[in-house]
């Protein structure tokens, strides 16, 4: 049983906070699940943060930044990851906005809106360790986050260039950094522990696999960034599409 259905599990749950977020060593995460006038804030973003999906949290937060870099590119975007369905059912929410995305793991727990999601076909769970079920160019843009960090060198060197394959306008990357604490459920869940990567590291990943940089849509987005107060707590990177 995962975190979010222990938190929501039972009627007294919300008296019973207290004391699971210290049986559950997370008692310095109740300023997270809590908000400013005693309230529960969005269970499943708390959640996120606590169990490690901070960058799926974050893309929520970068979308309108996302936007003033990319343009006319995010009307169709693909986003792979965890929780994807809150991801795309965002995006849904942007003008003139087409979304999808793709759960790299079994979900447990979807909502009904995440249930909708995937009998559509929106949203399909598929093992991002083989090639995505798209033709070359499906989307103009590709996002993922926190799904790179649980791929070995081995199939990373396959899962990157399938992602670029699928855009036509490129790739962006959401990754934790050497410094975030992913949760111990990593092993369990996703079969291996998570491996967060340093700045240089994926740099140099990026020149070891020709995926280059796009320079000009760095400039653009930290450009709305600094204008809008936005600082990403992931690193971002911003790859241009294969040609």
């Amino acid at each position: 049983m995962d975190l979010y259905t222990k938190l929501k599990g039972g009627a007294s749950w919300r008296k019973q906070m207290p004391k699971l977020a210290v049986l559950l060593g997370l008692s310095d995460k109740m300023p997270a699940l809590f908000n400013m006038t005693g309230g529960f804030v969005n269970i499943r973003e708390a959640v996120g943060k606590v169990e490690g999906f901070l960058c799926t949290v974050e893309i929520q937060r970068a979308i309108p930044i996302l936007a003033k870099a990319y343009g006319d590119s995010m009307h169709k975007i693909l986003h792979v990851g965890p929780d994807t369905c809150s991801v795309v059912s965002k995006l849904l929410k942007e003008k003139e906005t087409e979304a999808s995305g793709v759960e790299p793991y079994d979900i447990e727990d979807a909502d009904r809106n995440c249930k909708a999601l995937l009998k559509k076909g929106i949203v399909p769970v598929a093992d991002i360790k083989f090639p995505l079920p798209y033709r070359p160019k499906s989307f103009s843009l590709v996002i993922v986050s926190d799904a790179l960090e649980y791929l070995s060198p081995r199939y990373l060197n396959k899962t990157l260039p399938d992602l670029a394959r699928v855009s036509i306008d490129g790739l962006v990357i959401f990754t934790g950094s050497p410094g975030h604490r992913k949760a111990k459920v990593s092993e369990s869940k996703y079969g291996r522990v998570a491996k967060m990567r340093s700045s240089s590291w994926w740099v140099k990943y990026f020149v070891q696999t020709s995926l280059e940089e796009n320079e000009a849509t760095i400039k653009k987005f930290e450009h709305a960034a600094t204008k809008m107060s936005y600082v990403s707590k992931c690193q971002i990177f911003y790859l241009m599409p294969f040609h």
